[in-house]
Order: C-alpha cells, then structure tokens, then sequence
C-alpha cells in the first residue's frame, strides 16, 4: 500500500488522497463505534437516544460515562463497551496519523539516485 524507499515520495495530491482516505476510515470506524454504544445503552439502560449519544461520545472521547447504569446488562455493555472505546480511540489515532509518519520517515530514508 505504500511506497518502499526506493520509490519517490508521493505527491501533494496522492498524499492529500491518501490522508483522506485514512480520515474517512477513522471516521468510518466511529460512526459504527458510536451506533453500537447508542444501541446497547438504549437498550440496556433505556436511555433516550441523546443520553445514549452522550454516554457514547464520552466514553469514545475518553471522558466516561456520564450517567452511571444501574442493571446488570447496563454495567457489563458500559464495562466492555470502555475497553472497546480505549481500543477505538488509539486505531483512530493510528488511522490518521500513519500517512503523515510514513511520509516523514520516507522523506528521511528515500533513495535518492543521482
């Protein structure tokens, strides 16, 4: 998927592409991410859907949660769905900054022939 130190860096344009294509991925995964959080608290705590959108937000920001649950479903999807939200929050990161390290790094060790 990307180029090897032998290859010329990409150009401006390839690169803004595969920026964006890297955001939109990021984005892809929390919109799902945020969809599941909203599903499982509406239905484990019967929260509306704008307390189920904040307790999701929250947790996927890494805030937590802002009402705590009080039924045992609620506290063990709550409990999985804060480790899962960890995990999301550091792909996330990885998704959108990978293109830029790449280029650095490529920039640095490209093998430039004479």
């Amino acid at each position: 998927m990307y180029e090897s130190k032998a290859q010329a860096p990409l150009s401006h344009v390839h690169f803004a592409r595969r920026l964006l294509f890297h955001v939109l991925l990021a984005l892809g995964l929390l919109s799902v991410s945020l969809g599941v959080g909203m599903v499982g608290y509406s239905h484990y705590e019967r929260f509306s859907v704008l307390d189920a959108f904040l307790n999701s937000a929250m947790l996927l920001g890494g805030m937590g949660p802002v009402n705590p649950p009080v039924s045992a479903g609620g506290k063990l999807f709550a409990g999985l769905y804060a480790l899962y939200a960890g995990l999301v929050f550091i792909v996330t990161a990885a998704l959108v900054f990978t293109p830029i390290v790449h280029r650095v790094l490529h920039k640095f060790h490209w093998d430039e022939k004479p």
